[in-house]
C-alpha cells in the first residue's frame, strides 16, 4: 500500500498492517454501565432489548464515550443476543441475573427466517447510520456480532452458565449442534453485511466462550465457522476488515490467526508478549489489558501499559482490553490509561 492510499483513520491503518508510533485505542464495553450518562439514559427505556432496538437511544449510548474520551473508534451499542430474536427465539433480560431465552425454535423455522434476519435487525443498521453521521471522520465505526458457538450456547441453554451441557451436547448430538451453527454462520454473515452497508467500517466477531474446547472441537465450533463467515462476507461483497476474538482460547489462538481469515486477532489478558509478536508477523493484533487492572488503577496500570507498548508497539497493534470495561471501573482510571497509551515513548 502506497502512502497516498493509506487510510486516514488510525485503526484502519493498523488493520492494514501498519505499525503506528502511538497505537490506536478503543475499549470493549466502553459504552455502558461505567458511565453515569449511560445509566441515566438506560432509565428511559422500558427494558434492555427495547433500548437496543431504539436507534436514537442506542446511537446516543454509542457516542457517549466518544465525547468523554479520546477513543479512535466507536462500537455500535447492541447485544450479541439480538440475532436469536431475529431467528424466532424469545430473549429477555432479568435484572441482576442476565439474559434469558425461551424455547429454541425448530431448525426448519430458523432456516426459514435466515433470509429476513438482517431486515429484522434493521434498527441496528439505523443506529450505525446515525452514529456515522455524527462521528468525526477520523474516528472509526465498528459493527459486531456474537460468533456462532457463543450464541448457540445461549440458545441451547436458555441462559448463561458454565456451558458444560452444551459442550456435552456437541458430542452426543453433533448433528443438531452443527445444524444450528450452520444457520448462525449464514445469518451472522448477512447481519454483518447489513452493518457495513449502514456505515460500519470494521466488523468484529465476539467468541466469548472459546474456552475449554479441545483442538478438534475448537476447529469445528470456532475456527471453522469464523472462516466460513469471513468467506461468506467476501462473497457478499463486504470489504470491511474483520476482527476475531476467540476469548480464552489459549495456544489455539495461533492456529486461529493463521486459518480463520480475519484481519486482526483480539487477545485476552493471558496473551504473552512473545505470542503477540509471533502473531504480528501474520495479522494485526488487538488487546490485551486486564480489565481488573483498569478497575484497580494506580502505578501498576501505568507499568503494564508501558510493558504492552514495549512488547507490541513495533508491529500492527490496536490497544484494547482483554475483556470489557467493568461496570464499577472508575472514570479517572480510564482517563489514566488513555494518557499512558497516548504518551510519547
Amino acid at each position: 500500500m502506497t502512502e497516498a492510499s493509506l487510510p486516514s483513520q488510525p485503526i484502519l491503518q493498523a488493520l492494514a498492517g501498519h505499525a503506528l508510533k502511538t497505537p490506536p485505542v478503543w475499549f470493549m464495553r466502553q459504552a455502558g454501565r461505567s458511565l453515569p450518562e449511560y445509566r441515566a439514559l438506560r432509565e428511559q427505556a422500558p427494558d434492555f432489548i427495547a433500548f437496543c432496538f431504539n436507534p436514537k437511544m442506542a446511537a446516543e449510548a454509542t457516542l457517549q464515550p466518544m465525547r468523554r474520551f479520546p477513543m479512535d473508534a466507536a462500537i455500535v451499542f447492541a447485544d450479541i443476543l439480538l440475532l436469536p430474536i431475529a431467528l424466532g427465539q424469545k430473549v429477555w433480560f432479568e435484572a441482576g441475573e442476565g439474559p434469558r431465552l425461551g424455547e429454541l425454535p425448530s431448525l426448519a423455522e430458523m432456516e426459514r427466517r435466515i433470509e429476513g434476519a438482517a431486515e429484522a435487525l434493521s434498527p441496528v443498521g439505523e443506529t450505525l447510520s446515525r452514529v456515522r453521521g455524527e462521528l468525526e471522520p477520523e474516528r472509526t465505526l465498528i459493527g459486531f456480532a456474537g460468533a456462532p458457538w457463543t450464541v448457540a450456547t445461549y440458545m441451547f441453554e436458555g441462559r448463561g452458565g458454565d456451558r458444560a451441557n452444551v459442550r456435552t451436547l456437541a458430542y452426543t448430538d453433533p448433528g443438531k449442534v452443527d445444524a444450528l451453527i450452520d444457520i448462525l454462520v449464514e445469518a451472522t454473515a448477512r447481519y454483518l453485511a447489513m452493518q457495513e452497508k449502514a456505515g460500519a467500517q470494521v466488523l468484529k466477531l465476539f467468541e466469548s466462550w472459546a474456552e475449554h474446547l479441545s483442538e478438534d472441537m475448537f476447529e469445528r465450533l470456532v475456527l471453522g465457522p469464523h472462516a466460513r463467515i469471513v468467506a461468506r462476507l467476501r462473497e457478499l461483497g463486504v470489504k470491511a476488515p474483520v476482527i476475531g476474538f476467540p476469548r480464552s482460547a489459549g495456544s489455539l489462538v495461533e492456529r486461529y490467526a493463521f486459518k480463520a481469515g480475519v484481519d486482526c486477532v483480539a487477545l485476552d489478558e493471558t496473551a504473552s508478549g512473545h505470542m503477540g509478536r509471533r502473531l504480528q508477523q501474520q495479522v494485526t493484533i488487538q488487546g490485551a489489558l486486564d480489565n481488573l487492572l483498569l478497575r484497580a488503577g494506580g502505578p501498576a496500570l501505568d507499568r503494564r501499559i508501558e510493558q504492552l507498548r514495549m512488547n507490541w508497539g513495533d508491529g500492527p497493534w490496536i490497544f484494547n482490553l482483554g475483556h470489557g470495561v467493568l461496570p464499577d471501573t472508575p472514570i479517572p482510571h480510564i482517563e489514566q490509561a488513555l494518557r499512558a497509551i497516548k504518551a510519547p515513548m
